[in-house]
């Protein structure tokens, strides 16, 4: 990067006066700078995250002249201006971020001459003003960064320009859950109004495949558009009068021939314009947009690689049913394979119903759960979380014990990189000490093997989604996993011990109320009622996926006092009590064998012929039920 590019005043940031006292960073480029010099400024600098979705509004400078509905209309769905700051504060989501990012010419900033004295550790204090359109335009507040360019006198036009490469620029840029991935960030045009001088800019990013959102009803450029679309046929003559017609001053133009031109071949595009019109229509917005989006695909693609961008953004606004109807709509063939990336975002982002659906299409959670995901996945943790602090924790105590030992870290450790937030741990180390062996978290575990597949998909899953007190994630890996009525227990117990420690009171109150002992109760209900011997054997039979641990185990370990309130468990626990002893036989008779044992081997004490529900595992267990007192196994 260049010094003189960011010399002092050229960076920095700006502290806006008034009420909200909001602050901002800005950056002044001359019209020449690589647009990857101002990426790397927004993202590695200033710590934006990549994009989901980049919306240029394009003929925003008459945005103060819109009927007040129109202005509502743009700002409610889109977050502009003072909507960004409403959003802000309403909003009960870390994960969710929205930022508005100015580009403007610095020769129209007024009072730019205060940006110029923003020192490293004095923020330039400004005072934003409601200005008339005009020549000279005041900072907006609600915008949180802004990019100010600086137009050579010789190139009118070059803060276009420049929008139109960094907008492209953005778009070529993947990303995923880890930040880089197989998806590119879509960037689509939203035009509302619009002077005849955006027809260039816009003819430009169709070049450039860029999808188009107009705005019906907002006047200008937008409404001879959507006349013309409406009309299905053009010619220069019905194009030139339209423009007469909504702009007068035109007849006086020596570019309307250039204009009709690129009307003409903007509506050759049809299939990356869409009409919208908010005064008939009742659809949101962001709804709009992502149909926008997915119509401009299809036009151009039937493959589901080419889908994935578009999958993303609806994943990202948990926008299901336009999954459903506009890209799982039978149009495109899709594999297992082509969904793995964007399930994992649907993990990591919480969003159950778009786990639901991939799962419905088609993915395997047996063939997709490899160790090296479930580690990713736990690396997704949040840094606020009681779940990070805990891991954390354990990982800490880890690395005292090898620096005790003066031996290197395991193999597949990753230390933390230069200016990385939080440490990178395998699962190795935040796992117990003594694994057993051949285990995924013995020592001797390669890379190569985290590419095996989870033993327990279903259960490592709701494990991982109950220890962030995701409840309705684990609900549904709780409902399609194997031993339902352990893992509910294994559930109840973990969010017990949670609540203990959860610092945070909104959620320590929703891991006391979660109902995971409820669920085993009403399952082993159901149970009960279509087969007490079969439930019997339920509650001492060992579990697969908890250790080889019974129900029973599991009740005690989580104080499940309602479960063991059950009349089954309860009869369970008066067989277990007497053993092989009948259970109609007197108390008398036992105290009189207790003082004389001799009468044992009597007929005063009678024993149940049938089996005693030691602790049994799956194979036995169906021996067991298989087989009664007048049976011969032979």
């Amino acid at each position: 990067m260049e010094n003189s590019q960011w010399a002092a005043g050229r960076v920095g940031d700006v502290e806006f006066t008034g009420p909200t006292r909001s602050k901002g960073k800005f950056m002044r480029v001359q019209s020449s700078t690589d647009p990857v010099l101002i990426y790397r400024m927004l993202t590695e600098q200033w710590g934006l995250a990549p994009p989901h979705l980049v919306v240029s509004l394009v003929g925003g400078d008459e945005l103060a002249q819109m009927k007040p509905w129109l202005r509502n209309t743009v700002k409610k769905g889109l977050h502009l201006g003072q909507a960004v700051r409403d959003h802000s504060l309403a909003s009960t989501s870390s994960k969710v971020r929205v930022v508005a990012i100015g580009i403007a010419p610095w020769n129209m900033i007024q009072n730019r001459e205060a940006l110029l004295t923003a020192k490293p550790d004095s923020p330039a204090v400004y005072k934003a003003q409601d200005l008339p359109h005009g020549s000279v335009y005041s900072l907006d507040s609600n915008h949180s960064h802004f990019v100010l360019v600086e137009e050579d006198p010789q190139r009118p036009g070059a803060t276009s320009e420049m929008r139109v490469k960094l907008l492209k620029h953005i778009s070529l840029q993947r990303t995923g859950y880890g930040g880089t991935g197989s998806f590119a960030i879509p960037v689509l045009c939203l035009l509302v109004h619009g002077e005849p001088r955006i027809l260039r800019r816009m003819y430009k990013g169709i070049g450039n495949s860029t999808p188009w959102l107009i705005l019906a009803g907002s006047g200008g450029v937008a409404d001879i558009l959507v006349t013309l679309l409406n009309k299905g046929s053009w010619d220069m003559d019905s194009v030139q009068e339209l423009l007469f017609d909504t702009f007068p001053n035109a007849h006086h133009s020596s570019d309307i021939t250039n204009w009709v031109k690129l009307i003409q071949r903007i509506l050759d595009h049809g299939h990356l314009l869409t009409v919208h019109d908010p005064e008939q229509e009742s659809t949101e917005l962001d709804t709009v947009i992502l149909k926008a989006l997915v119509k401009a695909c299809k036009s151009q693609s039937q493959e589901a690689q080419d889908f994935l961008d578009e999958l993303k953004l609806a994943v990202a606004w948990n926008r299901v049913d336009i999954a459903k109807s506009d890209i799982f709509d039978g149009g495109v063939e899709w594999q297992p394979h082509d969904l793995e990336e964007v399930m994992m975002d649907a993990l990591i982002n919480d969003k159950p119903d778009f786990v639901r659906l991939f799962v419905d299409i088609g993915v395997n959670l047996g063939d997709f759960l490899t160790y090296g995901r479930l580690q990713e996945l736990y690396w997704s943790v949040s840094e606020k979380s009681l779940l990070y602090h805990l891991l954390l924790k354990k990982y800490q105590e880890k690395q005292l014990l090898h620096k005790a030992a003066r031996t290197p870290g395991p193999p597949g450790h990753h230390p933390p990189e230069q200016g990385e937030r939080k440490p990178r741990f395998t699962l190795h180390e935040v796992s117990k000490e003594k694994p057993p062996k051949g285990r995924l978290f013995d020592k001797q575990k390669n890379l190569a093997e985290l590419e095996e597949r989870s033993e327990h998909p279903w259960r490592d899953l709701f494990l991982w989604a109950v220890l962030q007190n995701r409840q309705q994630m684990a609900n549904y890996f709780w409902d399609m996993g194997p031993e339902a009525v352990a893992a509910a227990l294994a559930g109840c117990k973990i969010l017990k011990e949670m609540a203990k420690l959860e610092s945070e009171a909104e959620s320590a109150r929703s891991m006391k109320e979660a109902k995971y002992e409820q669920f085993a109760l009403d399952l082993f209900g159901k149970c009960y009622s279509n087969s007490e011997d079969r439930a019997y054997a339920l509650l001492v039979r060992r579990t697969r996926c908890w250790s080889k641990s019974t129900i029973l185990n599991l009740a005690t370990e989580a104080d499940a006092k309602a479960f063991f309130a059950h009349d089954g468990v309860q009869a369970m626990l008066t067989k277990i009590w007497w053993g092989a002893m009948s259970t109609d036989t007197g108390i008398s008779k036992l105290v009189l064998s207790f003082f004389c044992p001799p009468l044992i081997w009597t007929n005063l004490i009678k024993f149940s012929g049938g089996e005693h529900f030691t602790e049994l595992d799956s194979l036995d267990t169906e021996k067991a039920l298989l087989l009664t007192d007048g049976d011969d196994p032979l």
